[in-house]
């Protein structure tokens, strides 16, 4: 019997994310750095006593401008600083629903670049590639934009058409015109494959309610009797640190699930609480949009030996931010620490390489397949890197 769900989020998110979410009240004035910033107070004297247009001065903007420029050059693409504007803005492109092309992006080496375009999306139906560099957005250079303010500039109202200035991977440019768009993304799928015998589960962004989704759709499984399941996680550009831990946990025992370091604390690790469900071989989907909390997911099920990974490198995210919310509506996201997969492998920058190459004529969730089958069985953990050996 075939069984095909939905579980339906709106997603409209266009940047990879690992974030964990604090909230500080903002009191007083920090008198340690008095006097190495008072330079900046001289200048906002200085404008508001000689620019000859003073009803153009705006003193709350000035100050937003001042802490965005602070930040900037740390010259980090995943730290932001947000005006209240940016901010309802970006909680929105987390748990809401907009208009847009449906992209992940990022920066890098300082190049607007996609991750990947979503999945039926109109990015995708365009013909937006996983590596595109985008130039321009309308004609205007993307060049010194941060992330958030070119997945601004690509929103527009529902079939609006904006055009996008690519660089594709091969060599060629080319204006990609795409028709705005409400972004929906299925943000998890399952069905059963081979007459039930092979669970199929894809998680398409770590939200407040992966963990959950992914529960109801094990739930929909002969746990007992599945001979094992394929997690996809392709194309699936990260959300939430804890969401990922969580879902690790569904699938791995006993052992560490994720290392992270930051200047707060040192080193702390993450410990799997015991998963509930039959330890029955788990193939796991990678692509190079694969990236952040996927990462976490993906290297912590491979690390403890609970699952294998198949597909191609992963995008290699390994950095995650805070997000530090202030009274007045804006708020700072900061890259604070680094994390590595259980075995302290490195992420950031490189990826998770997989256990089973695909090549592009071959499919994966084939391969996955017969991988079950050759393990059917077969309890987990085994030594993931002998399974992979042809």
């Amino acid at each position: 019997m075939k069984r095909y769900r939905i579980l339906r989020r709106t997603l409209a998110v266009l940047i990879p994310t690992c974030i964990i979410v604090l909230t500080f009240a903002v009191s007083g004035v920090q008198d340690s750095s008095s006097d190495l910033f008072e330079p900046i107070y001289d200048i906002y004297e200085y404008i508001k006593s000689h620019f000859f247009q003073p009803e153009k001065i705006d003193d709350q903007q000035a100050l937003y401008g001042a802490m965005k420029g602070i930040v900037e050059q740390l010259d980090d693409p995943y730290s932001e600083f947000f005006d209240p504007d940016d901010k309802q803005a970006f909680d929105e492109s987390l748990n809401g629903e907009f208009s847009g092309v449906g992209i992940e992006i990022t920066l890098e080496d300082g190049i607007l670049t996609v991750i990947t375009p979503l999945v039926g999306s109109p990015a995708e139906t365009a013909g937006m590639r996983a590596g595109d560099k985008i130039l321009a957005i309308d004609g205007e250079s993307t060049d010194g934009n941060t992330i958030t303010e070119s997945a601004l500039k690509i929103r527009g109202e529902i079939g609006s058409t904006v055009i996008l200035t690519v660089l594709h991977e091969d060599g060629t440019t080319e204006d990609i015109t795409i028709v705005r768009d409400t972004i929906i993304v299925d943000a998890v799928k399952f069905e059963a494959k081979e007459d039930g015998a092979i669970a199929y589960i894809r998680l398409l962004r770590f939200e407040p309610d992966t963990t959950t989704d992914l529960d109801l759709a094990l739930g929909t499984f002969d746990l007992a009797n599945i001979t094992g399941l394929i997690l996809d996680l392709r194309n699936n550009a990260g959300g939430l640190m804890s969401e990922a831990i969580s879902v690790a946990n569904r699938f791995v025992d006993s052992g560490v699930v994720l290392i992270i370091e930051d200047r707060q604390s040192g080193q702390k690790k993450y410990y799997a609480r015991g998963n509930q469900i039959r330890n029955f071989p788990v193939a796991i989907l990678i692509n190079r949009g694969t990236a952040s909390a996927s990462e976490i997911a993906a290297g912590a099920i491979r690390d403890n030996n609970m699952g294998i990974l198949i597909g191609e490198q992963s995008f290699g995210k390994g950095v995650f931010q805070v997000l530090i919310d202030f009274p007045d509506g804006s708020a700072l996201k900061i890259t604070a620490g680094e994390y590595f997969t259980p075995n302290g492998t490195v992420v950031h920058g490189v990826g998770l390489p997989p256990d089973i190459l695909v090549e592009d004529e071959q499919d994966p969730i084939d391969i996955a397949i017969q991988w079950i089958y050759d393990h059917a069985g077969i309890e987990m953990p085994i030594d993931i890197a002998a399974s992979a050996t042809p």
